[in-house]
């Protein structure tokens, strides 16, 4: 699929490739559906060991599901993490993590942060390891929607783009490439030092408010995809993280803003 070999070109260019014979976590493949659609309004199939864990899409939104699908493997079976649905960026050796709802301008300010001097680990999905609590890096591109990607293009106007793809079931989608920085950086896990839970609001000033640790837990928890599954594993994770972490939220209006506060957070040991 010619859209699919372009955006893999072009958003992971500066990703090493694998030799036929390493180890893949996830065998994948994006297929035409065996019917009429492979001629008459096509659409494209993503598959996992074979089989679909999705409906069908239209063609033209063939590399977006490849992304969405790499998602959906990861937050389903990489159950050696605590898995969390959140942004994460670091900067020496410490991470925050930026759990939020879609529409709350996590990936526009975490696009606009890791072009900013911060390190991207992920943008959709924090990888605690339950042995030690750091997080794993998982540098792939950052997802924008409808008016964050061109409020992104002017803010990183020498970013790499995938190119713009409409009717989607998140409306107008498009992927930016990770900085090169964090992709060579790809092994180094860093440590939780804040939770922050970031909201996009017309006008508000940029604005960071204490939250106690008990409701950032309850928040967190709410938004990890195996946090029951690893039972009192996942818990005694998720509490490491917590205890190790100024918890907050966030609202802003304006990148330069929301940068400038991210630019002065302290992690705790240097805070008390």
């Amino acid at each position: 699929m010619q859209s699919v070999a372009e955006g893999i070109a072009l958003l992971y260019a500066d990703h090493q490739m694998a030799v036929q014979t390493d180890f893949a976590d996830f065998h994948v493949s994006l297929e035409r559906p065996a019917t009429m659609r492979k001629w008459f309004k096509p659409q494209v199939l993503f598959k996992f060991d074979g089989k679909s864990p999705f409906k069908p899409l239209p063609f033209e939104q063939a590399f977006p599901m490849l992304e969405w699908g790499l998602n959906w493997c990861i937050s389903s079976y990489a159950n050696r993490y605590l898995i969390i649905h959140a942004a994460v960026i670091e900067k020496n050796g410490h991470a925050v993590i930026l759990p939020a709802p879609p529409g709350s301008g996590k990936s526009t300010l975490c696009a606009a942060l890791v072009h900013r001097g911060w390190r991207l680990l992920s943008d959709e999905l924090a990888l605690i390891r339950t042995s030690d609590g750091k997080i794993m890096p998982l540098p792939r591109p950052v997802s924008l929607k409808n008016q964050s990607i061109d409020i992104i293009g002017s803010y990183v106007p020498n970013g790499i783009f995938s190119r713009s793809v409409t009717d989607t079931m998140k409306g107008t989608v498009a992927h930016l490439k990770p900085p090169v920085e964090s992709v060579r950086r790809a092994s180094e896990s860093a440590m939780p030092g804040w939770v922050i839970f970031p909201k996009w609001e017309s006008g508000a000033r940029a604005m960071l408010d204490e939250l106690p640790r008990s409701r950032a837990f309850m928040r967190v928890a709410e938004n990890a995809f195996n946090y029951s599954a690893l039972g009192t594993l996942g818990f005694e994770t998720l509490a490491g993280v917590i205890d190790r972490s100024l918890c907050f939220e966030f609202h802003y209006s304006d990148l330069d803003d929301a940068v400038d506060i991210f630019a002065s957070l302290q992690p705790a040991t240097l805070a008390s």
